[in-house]
């Protein structure tokens, strides 16, 4: 993906959104990042669920699917906690980079 640096931080809260939401799993969440324009692989994805586990904004469980198991993640109290700080910090960024945006 172009620019992947860049946007890693907007797929992380993209990710922490839907977690908040309800349970996610990592295709799943590939789809609906395609569906906002974001080209992420497997190989991106699934590192990126871990490291949100490891530092405590996600908390995950296996389920059974089908022959298979799957992973399901959701947020923690603590991955709230940090989307919420982040909604702030993304609607006073918006306010600047829009057009008629007001600076600080």
């Amino acid at each position: 993906m172009e620019h992947q640096e860049l946007l890693s931080g907007l797929i992380r809260l993209h990710v922490l959104h839907h977690a908040a939401e309800g349970d996610l799993y990592g295709h799943w969440m590939i789809e609906e990042l395609a569906h906002h324009g974001y080209r992420i692989s497997a190989g991106t994805l699934y590192p990126m669920l871990h490291a949100l586990e490891r530092k405590g904004y996600l908390e995950s469980r296996t389920e059974r699917a089908g022959r298979s198991h799957r992973r399901i993640y959701r947020a923690t109290p603590y991955g709230v906690e940090a989307l919420n700080m982040a909604k702030g910090k993304v609607r006073e960024l918006f306010r600047e980079v829009e057009p008629g945006g007001t600076d600080a």
